[in-house]
């Protein structure tokens, strides 16, 4: 139960002093109910809160474009060849 909604209900529905009691009595009970409700609401209050918190950005360079192209390369000794080459763009 929430404690704002438990303290409005212990001061609506608590029992009224009496008069055979006197004054005093009244008075205490509204002191008590006072405090109790001070500290039901300054509690509730003082409660941390949960705070949302944005992630960090990220920053990521733009990708390169490679392919895979066949390379007609001179080799000493053996003549022409075709190789593969990877290239980057």
């Amino acid at each position: 139960m929430n404690r704002f909604a438990l303290a409005v209900a212990v001061v609506l529905f608590a029992a009224p002093a009496s008069a055979e009691r006197g004054r005093n009595a009244a008075a205490a009970a509204g002191a008590i109910g006072g405090l109790a409700l001070g500290a039901v609401v300054g509690s509730a209050l003082a409660a941390p809160r949960p705070v949302y918190v944005a992630p960090a950005p990220i920053y990521a360079e733009p990708v390169e474009e490679c392919y895979v192209r066949r390379v007609r390369v001179w080799v000493p000794g053996l003549g022409w060849e075709f190789r593969r080459r990877t290239i980057c763009e």
